[in-house]
């Protein structure tokens, strides 16, 4: 059986498991296990406004001097990563202005660099150190 409680590491709290907090505490560890995202560099629902309304961005990601670095929007494994998801995530991130954008359902992720153009696909998940640096200054560490 199930719990209806699961932990976030990033809240420091139990909170209710439900389909989309199952994969937003997946993707945090993905994050930190897998991308090497300490921890206290993540915050889960994190609120912000966004003409006029308020917003929770399920995941952000911080470089060391607290600027933003991606925004992850999580949706149940049964909500197909269409455009309006991808929207979505692109207005909250006209508060946040991060550079990297992530869209997962726990069965698929995207991410997405800004660039001139927008928002690019990226092919391969950056690690924490790598987002830090600033494009074309290898070894910056985003300060």
């Amino acid at each position: 059986m199930e719990s209806d409680y699961i932990w976030d590491p990033l809240r420091k709290k139990s909170v209710r498991n439900t389909p989309e907090e199952a994969v937003r505490q997946w993707f945090i560890s993905v994050l930190h296990e897998g991308m090497g995202v300490p921890e206290h560099m993540m915050g889960s629902e994190v609120a912000l406004t966004h003409a006029g309304k308020q917003y929770r961005a399920d995941i952000v990601v911080w470089n060391r001097s607290a600027k933003p670095l991606m925004i992850v929007e999580c949706k149940r494994p049964d909500v197909t990563l269409d455009q309006a998801v991808v929207d979505q995530a692109i207005r909250y991130n006209r508060e946040l202005d991060a550079r990297y954008i992530a869209i997962t359902n726990g069965e698929k992720t995207f991410m997405f660099e800004r660039s001139a153009d927008g928002f690019q696909f990226v092919q391969k998940a950056p690690k924490w150190h790598e987002m830090t640096e600033i494009p074309g200054q290898a070894g910056n560490d985003g300060r």
